[in-house]
């Protein structure tokens, strides 16, 4: 591979293993497109059992080293991570339009939040303390150390892969783990190997971090099953979810899952309309409504319902739709034909329900044009499934109650919003919505580096983001010394 190079045209066809860039061999290979163009836009190798378990090996083999660096050591890799950030912004950026359809104000924001994590991971390698206490046996001292896991795996998925790879990636490494890497296929380069570049480059040792690329179906119960795993970090779908923790479970390590969700977006009758609409624009459509926080459900008072759907569906067609490396294009192409193909078919569903198709509906290859679905009700296709797309059904409700019934009616509870005009009204019905994340007069596409993040119910076990992420990755180890000889009762 060329040195130093951190764009989507360079050559990445290899997997990072040990500090080294292995070639494909007689690997098979796996070609990675341009949702936007289906041009190739590289090719990367199908890794192997064999390759997932020298991956782990190199792991073990690196973390006891890594995790004895001085603090200030390993805080300086990752200072040196987040430059590197800077220094390529606009690599990344394009690498993020071209390999998974991002638009310019969705890649900037993955590129952002990304960055602010690793600036909140360089203080995670202060934080591997020991804390002293008193015994409650004579001339005995208590030591609380918090240390390393060991080695985390982290399995990210397609639609904010840098983010969701970094966010993981990181704080683990900065607190002296070992990364085992396996990014969705789609998106093997910024959601691994473009991670691989950066933290080879940053001077992280050879073995600390290991990028695997490959089909889920052919390695990931290798990796999420892996005994060598200490942490199985993985966000994606609920039902892969469920899988993955179950793999990891076997072998005790500890999973922190952020799953699916189906997000409700409540508007209620004194809330600025004009506000209101604004925020479901961005919530609804940015990144195609790929995003696992995005708006699944407008749920909107009657009173203002009408009106509401009208503003929305004329804000929906008028989003300029195209190639994401125009600047001037809002909605880009979806990931593949299987995911537009469910999407448009939960709108067919719900219009054959009884819906009424206000705007698009339709696609052009992967251009799927943002949908605005009236007279909707929350067992329609479109609604109570995760629909993945940008798609917005409109229910509406007659009270406040009905409101929080029709929010809460979903196996799922990862984020929601609340429009309203009164404060302590919004913060009431915040409060009552079984979900991990509330915006009030917002919508739910918000994620912040020094934040918990996560979901209730189907949505996830533990916290990505915040302290909680380096809880995640470390643990505690109690060494007691008695200082004094003890007497013992025999």
């Amino acid at each position: 591979m060329s040195e130093s190079s951190f764009t989507i045209s360079d050559d990445w066809n290899a997997l990072y293993i040990d500090g080294e860039w292995v070639e494909p061999g007689d690997r098979d290979e796996l070609g990675v497109e341009n949702p936007a163009t289906r041009e190739r836009v590289t090719t990367v190798p199908a890794g192997t059992e064999d390759d997932v378990d020298r991956a782990y090996d190199a792991a073990v083999a690196a973390q006891s080293a890594w995790a004895d660096r001085p603090a200030d050591e390993r805080a300086e890799v990752i200072e040196r991570a987040g430059e590197l950030l800077d220094d390529h912004r606009d690599d990344i950026l394009e690498a993020l339009a071209v390999e998974s359809g991002s638009a310019n104000t969705k890649a900037f924001a993955e590129w952002q939040t990304a960055r602010g994590m690793v600036d909140h991971a360089v203080g995670f390698a202060d934080d591997l303390t020991t804390e002293t206490s008193d015994s409650m046996i004579p001339g005995k001292t208590n030591e609380v150390q918090r240390i390393p896991k060991g080695v985390v795996t982290v399995i990210s998925p397609w639609n904010f892969p840098f983010n969701l790879s970094m966010r993981a990636v990181a704080p683990a490494l900065a607190a002296g783990n070992a990364v085992v890497l396996k990014p969705a296929s789609p998106t093997p380069v910024t959601g691994g190997l473009l991670l691989a570049r950066i933290f080879e480059e940053a001077g992280l040792p050879d073995g600390v971090l290991n990028v695997v690329t490959g089909r889920g179906s052919d390695i990931g119960d290798a990796i999420a099953g892996h005994p060598d795993a200490d942490v199985m970090a993985f966000t994606g779908s609920t039902e892969v979810g469920k899988r993955v923790a179950s793999k990891a479970a076997e072998n005790l390590a500890l999973p922190a899952m952020e799953l699916g969700g189906n997000n409700p977006f409540v508007v209620t009758e004194d809330a600025d309309l004009d506000a209101a609409v604004d925020s479901a624009v961005f919530g609804s459509f940015l990144h195609q409504g790929q995003i696992c926080i995005s708006i699944n459900r407008h749920l909107v008072h009657e009173s203002l319902y009408d009106e509401y759907v009208e503003r929305l569906a004329e804000r929906a067609e008028a989003l300029p739709v195209g190639d994401p490396r125009d600047r001037e294009n809002v909605v880009g192409p979806v990931i593949d034909e299987s995911q537009r193909d469910q999407m448009l078919a939960y709108v067919e569903e719900t219009v054959e329900a009884g819906a009424t198709l206000e705007t698009g509906g339709g696609h052009e290859d992967l251009y799927v044009e943002p949908t605005v679905l009236s007279d909707a009700t929350n067992d329609m296709a479109a609604a109570c499934n995760e629909h993945f797309g940008p798609i917005a059904p409109v229910i509406p409700f007659s009270d406040e109650e009905e409101a929080v019934e029709l929010a809460n009616d979903t196996e799922y509870g990862l984020a929601a919003a609340v429009h309203s005009g009164d404060l302590d009204r919004a913060r009431d019905i915040a409060d009552r919505i079984e979900a991990g994340m509330v915006h009030v007069n917002d919508q739910p596409i918000n994620e912040e580096p020094h934040v918990p993040f996560g979901g209730l119910k189907d949505s996830g076990i533990g916290r990505y983001d915040g302290r909680e992420i380096f809880e995640e990755v470390t643990t505690t180890k109690w060494v007691s010394v008695q200082e004094e000889t003890r007497e013992y009762p025999f």
